[in-house]
């Protein structure tokens, strides 16, 4: 687990160690796709029938290889990419006051990829993740081969300067060491969201970025993020949801549905608060059905078992961890039955209700460029949340 409590932010989670062993990942091909809509048919056409006789292939300008033939992948409703369903957040377990990668956020990097992982999510709001990631993966040779999904937060020197935006962008190429456009582009938090979805069709239409979406982490502002997945014509989406965090189904991920929006999924494992709420419990005996060996599988596949979603997001700074992250992606995926059935189980967990009221990362902590910056702000400040 991971890092300190910085409200402006959506972010992937760590997860907890538990003793339950790892799943053996010896199971058939499993794929999940979200329904049809307007989008998925008109926009991606052949491709998606040719990625669905393909199954085990991870298509698209960021695929120079094979993802293992037993993941499961979902599609990009508006390319027909495959992308496996587990991508690796950045935030704080990436973030080192020297910029460089330590040996473990390098292993992390290496596991995740050799595991069938292609999906790295980062922003230049996580201190210096962006050149982190980008020197771990120049030194495994694969910062061109993966799909990056980065972020914009910017405004400018006055309403629709866009300056500030563009050359933040162009800083994020240079980190992540990157040839080719970063993948996609999401304004944060919606900043600037008005000027800045505009500016991300240009760079799209002009071939700087591939694809473009927004994010939020607060279900405050689902309302508003579901409005530009209404309008906006985006491609991507990313939003908060977990088994314990449902606010985004009846909005955001309706809307995604309907307009054909790929979802990533922020804070799957709620910053690591649902492993403390289940320390020292077992899985309940259906899970196994599932294979399902660890508390981090059983979070995992509820949210990514829901058709609107594409990739979640976990992150960690452990490499057993992404083990049992990707675990995640093998055996089939629960049914609507037995989605339902594992939220009643949580339900049944005292600690399950107190989730919102704990402190992220229980019993862990990130130094990096965003703790030193917030402790010296929260020294000179007469209030703080």
């Amino acid at each position: 687990m991971h890092r300190t409590m910085d409200n402006t932010m959506e972010s992937a989670t760590e997860n907890a160690t538990d003793n339950a062993p790892h799943h053996s990942g010896d199971r058939p091909p499993t794929t999940d796709l979200p329904p049809p809509t307007r989008r998925t048919v008109v926009s991606a056409g052949a491709a998606t029938a040719s990625a669905l006789l393909s199954p085990g292939v991870l298509s698209g300008p960021a695929a120079a290889s094979t993802a293992p033939a037993d993941l499961i992948l979902k599609t990009v409703p508006g390319t027909g990419e495959r992308l496996p369903a587990i991508g690796l957040g950045s935030f704080m377990t990436f973030d080192a006051p020297t910029g460089h990668p330590s040996r473990a956020v390098l292993d992390v990097v290496r596991e995740h990829w050799s595991a069938g992982g292609r999906v790295f999510d980062c922003s230049p709001l996580y201190g210096s993740a962006e050149a982190v990631l980008g020197a771990a993966t120049a030194s495994l040779g694969i910062s061109d081969r993966i799909f990056v999904t980065d972020k914009v937060w910017s405004t400018g020197e006055h309403l629709w300067d866009t300056s500030h935006a563009e050359a933040g962008l162009r800083r994020s190429l240079k980190r992540l060491r990157r040839r080719r456009p970063i993948d996609v582009v999401q304004i944060h938090s919606l900043v600037n969201v008005d000027v800045m979805v505009p500016l991300l069709h240009a760079l799209k239409r002009e071939g700087r970025i591939r694809q473009l979406g927004v994010s939020h982490h607060d279900p405050a502002y689902f309302p508003v993020v579901a409005g530009w997945v209404e309008r906006g014509d985006l491609d991507f989406v990313q939003v908060h949801y977990s088994i314990h965090t449902r606010a985004a189904e009846d909005s955001v991920l309706r809307a995604a549905a309907d307009r054909g929006v790929a979802v990533l999924v922020n804070m799957p494992l709620e910053k690591a608060r649902l492993h403390q709420a289940v320390a020292g419990r077992r899985l309940p005996r259906f899970a196994a059905e599932f294979g399902i060996e660890t508390w981090s599988a059983f979070f995992l596949k509820w949210v990514i078992s829901h058709p609107a979603v594409t990739v979640a997001l976990p992150a960690t700074s452990r490499p057993e961890h992404v083990a049992e992250n990707v675990a995640a992606m093998r055996g089939p995926l629960p049914d609507p039955d037995t989605r339902e059935r594992m939220v009643r189980h949580m339900e049944t967990i005292p600690a399950f209700h107190r989730i919102g009221s704990m402190p992220w990362y229980p019993g862990k902590s990130y130094p990096g460029l965003v703790s030193s910056a917030q402790e010296a702000l929260r020294a000179r400040s007469p209030w703080w949340a």
